[in-house]
C-alpha cells in the first residue's frame, strides 16, 4: 500500500477569498452590525483549507467544513461519477458520500493513492471519449 495521500484544494484558491476580504472591509466598517460581513471570507477561507480527501490504510475519509466521515475499504463498493465530474464514493449499503475537491479528472491519481483498491469507472456507452477528458460545459 502506498504511503496516505491527501487531496486538497491548491493555495492559490485563497487569492480570490482575499479579494472577496478587501472588498467587503469598507462595507462592513458602515455599521457595527455589517461586521458580521467578515464571517464570509473566514468561512470560505477555513473551507478551501480543510475540505478534501484522504486515503490510507484504513480506508478514505472525505472532509468537509464541519466534519469528516470515513468509510473502511471492507464497507467500499466503487465510485461513481456524477454529472458535471463530481466523484461520489459508493458504499455495500448503497448511500453514497460525496468526495469535495475531486473531479473526474482526478480518478487515476486517487486510484494510484488507493493501492489498487479503487478502480476507475468505465465510460457510460455511447461516450465518445473517457470521462476524464470530457470538456466542461
Amino acid at each position: 500500500m502506498p504511503p496516505p495521500a491527501r487531496f486538497r484544494m491548491g493555495r492559490t484558491a485563497l487569492l480570490p477569498v482575499v479579494v472577496l476580504a478587501v472588498c467587503v472591509v469598507p462595507t462592513a466598517a458602515a455599521s457595527p452590525w455589517l461586521l458580521l460581513l467578515l464571517l464570509v471570507p473566514v468561512a470560505v477561507a477555513a473551507w478551501v483549507l480543510r475540505a478534501g480527501v484522504d486515503v490510507g490504510e484504513d480506508g478514505v475519509t472525505a472532509r468537509s467544513l464541519v466534519g469528516s466521515r470515513t468509510v473502511p475499504w471492507s464497507e467500499t463498493a466503487g465510485l461513481r461519477v456524477g454529472e458535471r465530474g463530481a466523484l461520489w464514493l459508493v458504499t455495500t449499503r448503497g448511500t453514497e458520500i460525496r468526495l469535495p475537491v475531486l473531479r473526474s479528472r482526478d480518478l487515476p491519481r486517487l486510484a494510484a493513492a488507493s493501492g489498487g483498491r479503487l478502480e476507475v469507472p468505465l465510460p457510460r456507452p455511447g461516450s465518445a471519449r473517457p470521462l476524464s477528458t470530457r470538456r466542461r460545459r
